[in-house]
């Protein structure tokens, strides 16, 4: 066992954690942050992606103890302070950039982490950037639609599919 040591979405947590647990595994089992979804255990699906001191991070692909003394940024500390959805997640909502709902924490965090180094990507750097980001529903045009809005750019500047 490891003691672990590190800020998630602001609140500081000690916890002993067995060697090998992931990260993943951490959030969701041990501080019952269940919005992480585990897509594929193989680092293939992007459903996992957190923020580990503001860098995008599958977290099916880190130890928790690799995260030692980190800032640790999940979706469900993404909403604005009053609880309503940040403007990426509203962006989501308003142009149906969802449809099962299982990618989109990954695709959200994606998302902030993109807007972050590129405030107004083109919608090939878009695309590029979310490709280890797995969809199996709404085949990426409105979630592209989406991450253009978020940006604060006209959504009608996409192709049409």
């Amino acid at each position: 066992m490891t003691q672990v040591s590190m800020v998630v979405n602001g609140t500081a947590v000690n916890r002993d954690v067995a060697d090998q647990t992931l990260l993943v595994d951490f959030l969701r089992n041990d501080l019952r942050l269940t919005g992480t979804h585990v897509g594929c255990d193989t680092s293939q699906c992007g459903a996992c992606l957190v923020h580990v001191d503001g860098l995008a991070v599958k977290s099916c692909t880190m130890f928790a103890r690799e995260a030692q003394d980190a800032e640790v940024a999940t979706i469900e500390g993404q909403a604005d302070p009053d609880g309503s959805l940040n403007a990426i997640q509203q962006a989501f909502q308003t142009h149906h950039g969802l449809q099962c709902g299982f990618c989109t924490p990954g695709m959200v965090m994606a998302t902030a982490a993109l807007l972050k180094e590129t405030p107004k990507p083109t919608e090939h750097e878009i695309r590029t950037y979310l490709e280890g980001n797995f969809c199996r529903c709404t085949g990426y045009h409105n979630i592209v639609k989406a991450v253009f809005a978020a940006s604060g750019q006209d959504v009608a500047q996409i192709a049409a599919e």
